[in-house]
């Protein structure tokens, strides 16, 4: 059933094949056809939605990149598997302008937990400790005050525009988008409450959007510079608040 709901007429799979292994993708890709950006993977996943004429859609979401062989990890198909989709879904579907991802933390927890954070700056640690006691306590995120849902979406932010090492954010997930050329423009509370989404990033979800126009500017900027281009909204939840 779920994967008739991942299949379904509002719904795109491509994968990545190699003639080496004709009958074996390498990565795919799963995209929802919606209007406007999603801000959480429930609504995307769940088999009672209701289905959307594609032709009335505007945004492709692309909410689950998977790489099918460990072996293959550090390889960077995806770099060339969302451009060409992206390509594709412009010629096939020309009322879609928007190509967001609705993506995962997945570090976040262990830097709030703890990791590297002697290495953060003087001003940026009492944040990161207070997160850090919310984080522990288990708290269900509905029950949390409005402060403390601010500073976790600041530490998040924070975290993904400055946690660095070797000059490339500590989130796989922000390197794999931010390096294949994305901008990263919001932060979504609450996105994916389930146990892991929970554990790993406090239920917080990103969107990172692609703008064809930009892709291959943003892609020489991270690499060149270190440049995480992100929106004026994230820049400004960057800005610690105690």
């Amino acid at each position: 059933e779920d994967l008739r709901t991942r299949l379904a007429d509002d719904r795109r799979c491509y994968a990545f094949f190699h003639p080496a292994m004709p009958g074996d993708p390498l990565i795919f890709v799963q995209i929802a056809l919606t209007n406007g950006a999603a801000d959480a993977i429930a609504p995307l996943l769940t088999s009672e939605r209701k289905l959307i004429n594609v032709h009335d859609t505007d945004t492709a979401v692309f909410y689950s990149i998977t790489n099918c062989h460990d072996g293959l990890r550090g390889i960077s198909f995806g770099n060339f598997l969302l451009k060409q989709v992206i390509e594709e879904l412009r010629l096939d579907l020309q009322n879609i302008s928007q190509f967001v991802t609705l993506s995962p933390v997945p570090g976040f927890g262990n830097w709030i937990a703890g990791t590297a954070i002697d290495e953060l700056p003087e001003e940026a640690r009492e944040g990161v400790y207070a997160a850090r006691e919310i984080v522990a306590a288990k708290t269900a995120l509905d029950q949390l005050s409005e402060h403390a849902r601010s500073l976790l979406m600041n530490q998040c932010a924070y975290y993904l525009l400055y946690a660095k090492h070797k000059g490339q954010p500590v989130d796989p997930v922000a390197r794999f988008h931010l390096g294949n050329g994305a901008a990263l423009e919001r932060l979504n509370w609450a996105a994916d409450p389930s146990a892991a989404g929970l554990s790993r990033s406090a239920g917080i979800m990103v969107n990172y959007v692609y703008r064809p126009k930009d892709i291959e500017k943003n892609h020489e900027s991270f690499f060149a510079d270190g440049e995480v281009v992100a929106s004026t909204e994230v820049k400004k939840l960057a800005q610690l608040r105690g």
